[in-house]
């Protein structure tokens, strides 16, 4: 994650993407199936986006499972399934229609 450096540093003293990946980090030391990840990307520029989803990419190619909650539609399309909840029911979204 490239944070090596910033060990010593709290966290008001990291920018949100730095923060983002602590939190992705965090996540990992336990070896978990899945990981919930509600707007990981909704504070950061398009860059630092997309270094999140590049992360979540190769963790589901590990096998590990992501739910990404996302407003983005743009962060959406990268995920191998879209699902979406509308009036408390679940539907998958045909991603050729996006």
């Amino acid at each position: 994650m490239n944070l090596l450096d910033k060990i010593n540093k709290y966290p008001t003293q990291l920018s949100g993407g730095q923060q983002q990946r602590i939190s992705i980090v965090r996540s990992l030391v336990n070896n978990p199936d899945i990981i919930i990840a509600d707007e990981p990307t909704g504070a950061l520029d398009s860059k630092t986006s997309g270094e999140i989803i590049e992360i979540f990419n190769e963790l589901n190619k590990e096998g590990i499972t992501i739910i990404l909650i996302t407003h983005d539609i743009n962060i959406a399309k990268k995920a191998k399934r879209i699902v979406k909840i509308f009036d408390g029911n679940l539907e998958e979204v045909d991603t050729n229609e996006i």
